[in-house]
């Protein structure tokens, strides 16, 4: 389980079936720890760097496919008992890949539009919570599978949104409380 609060923003060694990620941490992963890069939670398996393998799976559901060597990447320690809970709940089962349609400015930050696939668009809810790219945001007026998120320059610099251009692939993880409401409606008696 993660928050959606970014620990470090880390580079790509390799990428593939087998990805590296360099980055300093507050901690360092042990073994068969669970890892966020860019959302995604992955098991670390041992190195100098952060390693993970990559399912076939994985590289299809996530923006890992079309990563390349030193790529910025948002990463996250799995939360510890005692740990605080900045951001919401996030599994880090990443759902679909979307993409940034406009980024603008404003007084205090910038406004990003994304767009989801179709079929997710029933979990955009009004202030309510979505994962793009790792980072815990709120999503403000959806508009059918267009979503809005306000990005307070803090979180432009301090994770890799700042970085992203319009066109971008994000990795998006919708509201897990939502998902897991939607099952219960469908399969009750």
């Amino acid at each position: 389980m993660f928050t959606g609060i970014v620990q470090a923003v880390g580079r790509t060694l390799s990428v593939g079936h087998r990805l590296e990620v360099a980055a300093a941490l507050p901690r360092v992963p042990s073994v068969g720890d669970s890892v966020a890069i860019n959302g995604c939670c992955l098991t670390h398996i041992g190195g100098d760097a952060l390693t993970f393998e990559l399912s076939d799976e994985t590289l299809a559901r996530t923006t890992f496919g079309r990563l390349s060597q030193n790529t910025a990447v948002n990463v996250e320690l799995a939360l510890r008992v005692g740990d605080p809970m900045g951001g919401h709940f996030v599994s880090g089962h990443v759902d679909c890949v979307g993409a940034l349609l406009r980024r603008e400015s404003g007084a205090a930050g910038e406004r990003f539009t994304f767009r989801a696939p179709d079929e997710f668009a029933k979990y955009l809810v009004d202030k309510g919570s979505i994962t793009v790219d790792g980072v815990s945001l709120t999503v403000v007026e959806p508009n059918a599978n267009d979503f809005h998120v306000w990005l307070i320059p803090h979180t432009l610099e301090s994770t890799t949104l700042g970085q992203m251009r319009e066109g971008s692939e994000v990795n998006l993880e919708f509201d897990l409380l939502a998902r897991y409401v939607e099952r219960i409606l469908i399969y009750r008696p």
